[in-house]
């Protein structure tokens, strides 16, 4: 698929204070998260996708004094490319020094609300690697924020899957790896306190212990069940509330094991 790209006209970025740095070429891409919340609600609502992008852009020049938003392009769930400052311009977003040596591409997830980029955010990520190394002189890399720069960026769900290669999320060359398929929530959500005792509380118990928690599966849901939910949470770079509820339930099975 060619890449579908939102220019800045159709998102109606502000324009840039200056003139942008050359860059001639890079090494490849670094992969960003907004590092905030970003509002589920994007998933279906591609204007709120443009609103997005639009806050970032403000942010980076009223509130960093930046030239101009700091990403190169930024992918949403629509499988849609926003050109931020584009193709041959010194991106901002990578840290200082390191900026000459890759694009930045923006994954519109969170660390909170929307934090599990979907399949069509993943294709746009690539849609977006793919437009860089054919036009914009990019080598073969993908690396996160963090690689090079301390930060969390660009998350733990996104950077597992930069770690993994990047593959496409189905019909690529590599796909994913994928755990067994979550069975049923049990329909409660599984908390302490008080204790809770069950089937279901066994079932979480004996997945997490398999994905190599210390926990003893014994039915019994108390400090140390919930010590593990919340360590596994964080992990996924979910919200940390001790609870397994239907995201914790599935991701439990089904998020990638590194």
């Amino acid at each position: 698929m060619a890449i579908d790209l939102v220019s800045r006209r159709d998102w109606n970025a502000r324009a840039p204070r200056g003139d942008y740095s050359q860059l001639d070429s890079a090494k490849g891409v670094k992969v960003h998260y907004t590092g905030g919340r970003v509002d589920p609600g994007i998933v279906s609502d591609h204007g709120a996708c443009a609103a997005l992008v639009r806050s970032i852009q403000t942010h980076h020049m009223d509130g960093n004094g930046w030239v101009d938003i700091g990403y190169s392009f930024v992918a949403c769930p629509h499988r849609k490319v926003f050109e931020g400052r584009g193709l041959h311009r010194l991106p901002a977003a990578n840290g200082p020094g390191l900026n000459a040596g890759h694009y930045a591409v923006l994954g519109l997830v969170g660390n909170s609300g929307l934090v599990q980029p979907t399949d069509q955010i993943l294709h746009a990520i690539l849609d977006a690697v793919e437009h860089v190394r054919a036009r914009g002189g990019a080598g073969k890399e993908i690396k996160g924020h963090r690689d090079g720069y301390s930060t969390d960026c660009p998350g733990e769900p996104l950077y597992a899957w930069v770690r993994r290669g990047a593959p496409r999320p189905s019909g690529g060359e590599e796909p994913p790896p994928s755990g067994p398929a979550a069975p049923p929530f049990p329909g409660r959500l599984l908390s302490y306190p008080p204790v809770m005792r069950g089937d279901d509380v066994r079932t979480w118990q004996g997945r997490i212990r398999q994905r190599g928690f210390d926990l003893d599966a014994d039915g019994a849901y108390g400090p140390a069940s919930r010590a593990a939910c919340l360590a596994f949470q964080r992990q996924q770079g979910i919200a940390d509330d001790g609870v397994v509820g239907p995201l914790t339930w599935r991701l439990t099975w089904e998020a990638p094991q590194s």
